[in-house]
């Protein structure tokens, strides 16, 4: 049996608790699933999320499933998707679902314990634009927003540093646009090793990570060398 103890608030019937959630700001909704069992099966529910989408994105509701490997998911994920797109990645002031469902499968990835070879999350990014209907060109450009975006997200720990490294060592591959990684993306993962987790590095490590974005970036800015 669910658990009252939430005061005159317990006693409301739930879609009127939902409708009072849905008006507080989104940081809060974790403080509040914590409250009580009652509260949190709401969060657990579909409900909650369906009716959040509603409210906040209400064309979102006549988006048709979509080709390709990253799926749509359950309620709670397409909000997370949705409020991503809108606050986290920049993408000329629309709202695109997919995007944000894109930044949440690079995410996932890039913090599983062992991360698949950029170049096949790229290449999946690019495939998954592609059968949506988006030209090469901006498929390129819309995995690039949420390659920033993602990797400007990551917190500064050990984990990241690690990811980090491993995209800067993968060597060079010679694919065809779009499946080509982008430059502003390498750049910002050699500039966040260099600034961000510089006493991270060995002496030798740090030797060789310089000479490879040497390789790549001429010239290279004088804060990557420590000056």
């Amino acid at each position: 049996m669910a658990d009252r103890s939430d005061g005159p608030i317990g006693r409301l019937p739930e879609h009127v608790i939902v409708e009072i959630f849905i008006r507080l700001p989104v940081y809060e909704w974790v403080q509040l699933a914590c409250v009580n069992k009652h509260w949190a099966s709401i969060f657990q529910g579909d409900y909650m999320w369906q009716t959040a989408i509603a409210r906040n994105w209400p064309s979102a509701g006549l988006q048709k499933r979509w080709p390709g490997p990253i799926p749509r998911g359950s309620a709670r994920r397409r909000f997370q998707a949705l409020y991503v797109s809108e606050n986290l990645v920049q993408s000329g002031g629309e709202i695109d679902e997919l995007v944000g469902h894109t930044y949440l499968y690079l995410k996932e990835q890039l913090e599983r314990p062992t991360m698949p070879p950029s170049s096949i999350l790229h290449g999946t990014i690019i495939d998954q634009f592609i059968a949506c209907g988006n030209t090469g060109e901006k498929a390129h450009d819309l995995a690039s927003k949420i390659w920033l975006a993602v990797i400007d997200s990551l917190e500064e720990n050990q984990q990241t540093f690690m990811v980090l490294k491993r995209i800067a060592q993968e060597g060079e591959f010679f694919l065809p646009f779009p499946y080509s990684r982008s430059y502003k993306v390498l750049w910002r993962v050699f500039d966040k090793l260099f600034t961000d987790f510089r006493d991270c590095f060995s002496g030798a490590e740090y030797h060789d990570a310089l000479s490879t974005a040497k390789s790549r970036f001429q010239p290279v800015p004088s804060t990557w060398l420590g000056h």
